[in-house]
């Protein structure tokens, strides 16, 4: 019997438990979609990834201008949601050894949700002393600042570096908590689960990184957005002048992603007709010159192709990614195949 793809709310995020999953999929939408009713706007390539026996999982996030603290809410809900998936599968009689391992979860996201899975991603290679956090944080500011009023631009490295230090205080604080929560569900089977890592040179543990370094991401579309890409351009003007802007801006971003140096499980799929992605994915190419072109894919479509739903055989697409209608085999050919295609390559390069 086919499993049906059923969404229900976990901590602030949604969770549909696959019986017998074999990996996970954390997935962030765009502006708007991805934050109001993600699971219908994105239903036809939800299904067809949970079809595939991945256990879905949708982050949505507020509008804010600082990134850093919500990328920070976001990683934060891995740490509350991993024990609760164990916790349901167990209830529910399905397979729940995969979410034993976190280097079995994996991200997917779309348009500005992909900025934020960048940022998870550099964080994994912040330094964990102060000093070197500060020197870390200072390089990509003054890389990247327009201005040129030092103390300015003091303040804003200490505030980061405030922030990010919170941030990782508190994530080790919620890996014990999930750790802890996971062994309680797991009762005496811990045992068993953890005898059969025969490698004493493994970390036995849950969680093998405090951040997603180890798990693979697609990057549908993605767009590096500034505060011009929320409010009109001469306004932004204004408010990055306040330096009360996004939080890191797009150029802070790049360099951030650029020290960071990771980025070694990384797909990225762009749309032949997106100009608004283009920028982004061209950066992500010409100039990071990552991921390799076999992690590629430049398919037919609009920046909103990854939308759609299915309605009888027939699948419901929005405007810009022209047919409006097509069949359900045609929309996987054009999109799904190549997502799972990318997937399964990167889960092969861990």
């Amino acid at each position: 019997m086919k499993a049906k793809l059923i969404f229900q709310p976990v901590s602030h995020s949604w969770v549909a438990l696959h019986p017998q999953p074999k990996g996970v999929i954390q997935f962030i939408g765009g502006a708007f979609f991805g934050t109001f009713f993600p699971m219908q706007f994105y239903r036809y390539l939800l299904q067809y990834l949970f079809s595939d026996r991945y256990t879905i999982i949708i982050l949505p996030f507020n509008f804010t201008f600082n990134h850093y603290v919500e990328a920070g809410f976001l990683i934060r809900e891995q740490y509350e949601i991993t024990p609760e998936l164990v916790r349901m599968a167990k209830f529910a009689g399905y397979d729940y050894q995969i979410y034993l391992n976190d280097q079995n979860f994996s991200w997917i996201g779309h348009s500005i949700g992909c900025k934020y899975i960048a940022l998870l991603e550099g964080f994994s290679a912040l330094p964990r002393e102060h000093d070197q956090l500060e020197s870390f944080i200072r390089g990509i500011v003054n890389k990247t600042s327009n201005s040129s009023d030092k103390e300015k631009n003091e303040r804003k490295i200490q505030s980061i570096v405030k922030d990010l230090e919170t941030l990782i205080n508190d994530l080790k604080q919620k890996r014990q908590q999930a750790t802890q929560l996971i062994k309680y569900y797991l009762g005496q089977e811990q045992d068993t689960y953890l005898d059969t890592i025969a490698d004493p040179n493994i970390n036995r543990t849950f969680f093998k990184s405090l951040f997603i370094k180890g798990q693979p991401s697609i990057l549908l579309a993605p767009v590096n957005s500034g505060t011009d890409s929320a409010i009109p351009k001469v306004l932004a003007n204004i408010i990055d002048s306040l330096g009360w802007g996004v939080k890191p801006s797009s150029q802070e971003t790049y360099a951030f992603i650029q020290a960071a140096n990771l980025f070694n499980l990384l797909g990225l799929i762009r749309f032949k007709s997106d100009k608004l992605a283009k920028s982004t994915c061209d950066w992500f190419m010409n100039t990071l010159k990552k991921p390799p072109t076999d992690f590629q894919n430049n398919l037919v479509g609009g920046h909103l192709k990854p939308l759609g739903k299915q309605i009888g055989n027939d699948v419901i697409n929005f405007p810009d990614s022209l047919p409006i209608i097509e069949s359900t085999q045609r929309r996987s050919a054009e999109l799904e195949i190549y997502v799972v295609k990318l997937l399964k390559a990167l889960e092969q390069e861990r």
